[in-house]
């Protein structure tokens, strides 16, 4: 097995900025807030700098399918950030899919991203799209790929995006490796707790995009009340609960005064009497429990996010 870089301990108490952190099965552990990129929305050079220079983020979200790894490359680079300080993911779009392809297309990931190795590397969509074979055969063969390029430790952790359960059942039944992370869409409007009990009985970390609903989550009536409530914004409620919830989250933004406010939803606390509001217009329910957190205490979920907001 290849030697596997490890990744400064990320002790809570000297995480930058008060970022935290969750732990994944093999020991390492990602930061509960990061930066998403997309091919949708553009691309802002100056916002990826300002996000690892002044507001302290290490984790950053991309994908081939995106288009700007190579850019990340260059802000990573003028940022000065060290790179055993940084979480980076990236992931693998279905047109690499297979078990060469899927080697192939790690490596030529990190030379656009200038680096030796990934913390996290995802299988993107649990559809393959490959003429003759089965889908779950494709997921198969593809995620031994995966398997080889960790024990390898050029990725150092391993993960999808967008499994259902069936998906992963049929990789539990496949393959050797448990994914350490499904990432999927979360927040107010999407709530998946069947996926998300699921994940975390068998120790998957889930990881949450789209925090915002794509902008929709904003104008409800009652993340307004809230955001008055606690004097947040509604991009700041959104993106706190959804970390209350126990959910690694990963909005995205081009924009600088954005990114310093989605980094400040840390020192907010929801309070937990707040769990009463349910807001059924559309299905949103906003809830926030203590159970939510599998891994943490009431107790030690106190000590790392310490202020509240009630």
């Amino acid at each position: 097995m290849g030697t596997r870089l490890s990744m400064a301990s990320w002790a809570p108490e000297r995480a930058p900025l008060g970022l935290r952190t969750l732990p994944l099965s093999n020991g390492l552990h990602i930061p509960v807030l990061g930066l998403g990129t997309s091919h949708q929305g553009g691309y802002s050079h100056d916002a990826v700098v300002y996000a690892l220079q002044k507001c302290g983020i290490r984790h950053i979200d991309t994908a081939k399918r995106y288009g700007c790894e190579s850019l990340l490359q260059k802000a990573i680079k003028e940022s000065d950030v060290k790179r055993e300080d940084l979480w980076i993911t990236t992931k693998l779009w279905h047109t690499d899919y297979g078990y060469e392809n899927t080697k192939q297309a790690c490596l030529e990931s990190c030379k656009r991203l200038g680096v030796q190795y990934l913390d996290l590397y995802l299988v993107h969509w649990p559809d393959a799209q490959v003429p003759g074979k089965s889908n779950r055969e494709v997921r198969a063969e593809t995620w031994r790929a995966m398997e080889d390029l960790y024990e390898k430790g050029i990725c150092r952790s391993i993960g999808v995006s967008n499994f259902l359960i069936n998906h992963l059942e049929q990789l539990k039944e496949d393959c050797k490796i448990t994914p350490h992370v499904n990432q999927v869409e979360y927040h107010p409007f999407q709530r998946p707790q069947e996926l998300v009990d699921y994940c975390r009985s068998r120790n998957i970390v889930f990881e949450g995009y789209c925090p915002l609903a794509k902008g929709e989550a904003l104008t409800h009536p009652n993340i307004i009340q809230l955001a008055k409530k606690y004097g947040k914004t509604p991009a700041q409620i959104c993106i706190r609960w959804s970390i209350q919830n126990g959910i690694v989250t990963i909005p995205k933004s081009t924009k600088i005064e954005r990114i310093r406010e989605n980094c400040e939803c840390l020192a907010l606390m929801l309070c937990p009497v707040m769990s009463s509001l349910l807001v059924r217009q559309r299905k949103l329910t906003v809830e926030f429990c203590w159970t939510d957190l599998h891994h943490w205490s009431k107790i030690e979920f106190e000590n790392i996010f310490p202020l509240y907001f009630c």
